[in-house]
């Protein structure tokens, strides 16, 4: 008995030093000797919990159910049916977690008790409200949650209510409200006034409305201060998953690609289990992978990578579609971005696909298309503001480039080029360096456009974008001719002499084919040629290859 008592004793003590592994194994070896109450019921399945094994987590959670049951308890007992049936929700058993849900408003209703545990059974419905897309009723159901957490002094509560109010206030288009709730979270998390568990959801999701919000900054000192609280507890498992494939996302975004990559494998690796929570992290670990081996020209690599996360329920849209574009696919870019952006009526997610969408139909020739897209983007991001407004300015650029309108497209650009580099976003920032090099040439400023093209070609050596790199090779050059040829029919002049076709070349300029065949016109008329192969001869002799 004595050696009973001290090994419970330990885990008790491992319990509060958050030394999860260590906890979870002593009140187990505790509990095989003598059956715990339901408080160390609870610390045991909480440990479960951190270590990640959620089937001795579920199990603990409902032995100390029963036991407060027997206890005459119901409060307790109504908690806990609540986080078995939300573990069993986000594994993808929706069926039994109806049942413990509705088990828990039974208990608390025939109890006649009032608690805290009233706001709990409101998650499930403001969860299901923001599920579909219904973030103003969502938004209402958590305030209410919130109103009573603050009548009962209940911070888990609280702040599980209030983050996701700021969850729905970002995807309403109130990204600055929003924003506000993010930062006085920020300042709970770090100070330790919620229980682990909680701790973890908070920190885990905050950070994916952040991302969804454009907030990239907000996210990067989110997922800095979520990397701290895990590497402060070296045996916790289950939030150390999300931490990875949220800081692949953020070192994908900063042009940290090799580090990206390999965080995502271990984000990956480290949820094997089935369940939905599980796929989700495994599907969006796969998009960055994908996003990854299509910017660094594995093709092949990224096309496994898009399959492996639509095979897990995450939409490896824009992605694929960019990737059907680099490799010549046009067509099917195009319809695939069209099914994905005709589905998505929710602003953030056409946020998402919205400068992808502009992309591929500048490249085939849909400039009124485009044209609405832009259109669309820029309102969204009236509203929203961060790195939204910096893709729309850049896809505005983009548009009016194609459209030969050089002066016009750089008013855009500059201010779009300005928002990346502040932000952190060194590929965008290379994106948009190349068309305004573009447009200086189309305002004969050859020597910045020299310049700008040489910086981008620069930072996308940096960062291993291969296509990218190659398509600026293609534009470099200063122009050695004087026969009348605008800086664009140059520009075409050299690509045709390098073998491309018309799509190709409408491709690696982002203009139509239209204009290159105009283009072509053009230059055949001013050399006095008729055909292709007679054009080339002459780019050859007067060195422009």
């Amino acid at each position: 008995m004595t050696d009973t008592v001290a090994v419970l004793d330990r885990g008790r003590k491992a319990y509060v030093r958050a030394a999860w592994r260590e906890a979870f194994q002593a009140l187990s070896e505790a509990d095989r000797a003598a059956a715990l109450s339901a408080q160390d019921l609870e610390a045991l399945g909480r440990s479960a919990y951190m270590v990640g094994d959620t089937d001795a987590y579920v199990a603990a959670l409902e032995r100390a159910y029963r036991a407060h049951l027997e206890a005459g308890a119901a409060l307790p007992a109504v908690r806990l049916a609540f986080w078995i049936g939300h573990s069993l929700l986000f594994r993808g058993q929706t069926v039994p977690a109806g049942g413990w849900f509705a088990r828990a408003q039974r208990i608390f209703d025939e109890s006649g008790e009032d608690g805290a545990e009233r706001g709990w059974m409101l998650i499930p419905a403001w969860l299901q409200q923001m599920g579909i897309g219904d973030y103003e009723s969502g938004y209402a159901t958590a305030g209410e949650a919130a109103d009573i957490a603050r009548r009962f002094d209940d911070a888990d509560l609280l702040w599980l209510a209030r983050g996701d109010q700021g969850r729905a206030l970002i995807n309403m288009g109130r990204v600055a409200d929003g924003l506000r709730l993010v930062d006085e979270m920020f300042v709970v998390a770090i100070e330790g006034q919620l229980s682990p568990v909680v701790t973890g959801i908070v920190y885990c999701n905050t950070i994916a409305y952040c991302v969804d919000g454009y907030a990239l900054d907000h996210a990067r000192e989110w997922t800095e201060a979520l990397t701290r609280w895990c590497e402060g507890q070296p045996e916790m498992e289950e939030h150390f998953g999300f931490c990875l494939v949220h800081r692949a996302e953020l070192h994908h975004l900063s042009g940290s690609w090799a580090i990206a990559h390999e965080e995502s494998e271990r984000a990956a690796a480290r949820h094997t289990v089935a369940g939905q929570l599980n796929q989700l992290v495994r599907g969006k670990a796969a998009y960055v992978q994908g996003e990854i081996h299509r910017l660094a020209g594995d093709f092949a690599a990224a096309e496994r990578s898009f399959r492996e996360a639509n095979a897990l329920g995450f939409e490896p849209q824009p992605g694929l579609a960019l990737l059907r574009l680099m490799q010549g696919s046009r067509d099917s870019a195009a319809a695939a971005i069209r099914r994905a952006t005709g589905e998505s009526t929710q602003m953030l997610r056409r946020a998402r696909l919205l400068p992808a969408f502009v992309e591929i139909t500048v490249a085939v020739g849909e400039l009124d298309r485009a044209r609405a897209a832009v259109d669309d983007l820029e309102a969204i991001a009236s509203t929203v503001g961060g790195a939204v407004a910096a893709m729309a300015d850049c896809a505005k650029g983009a548009l009016l480039v194609a459209r030969d309108e050089p002066r016009e497209a750089l008013m855009a650009l500059r201010p779009g080029l300005a928002a990346w580099q502040r932000l952190g976003v060194p590929y965008e920032a290379a994106r948009a360096r190349v068309l305004i090099g573009l447009a200086c040439r189309g305002l004969g400023d050859h020597d910045t456009a020299e310049l700008e093209l040489d910086t981008a070609r620069a930072a996308f050596g940096q960062l291993g974008a291969k296509p990218d790199q190659a398509r600026v090779d293609a534009l470099v050059g200063r122009d050695r001719m004087d026969d009348g040829l605008t800086v664009r029919e140059i520009d075409v002049l050299r690509l045709v002499a390098s073998g491309r076709s018309n799509s190709e070349i409408a491709a690696a300029l982002v203009i139509s084919e239209h204009t290159v065949a105009r283009h072509l016109q053009n230059i055949f008329g001013k050399l006095g040629v008729s055909t292709r192969t007679a054009a080339a001869a002459y780019a050859f002799e007067h060195r422009l290859t």
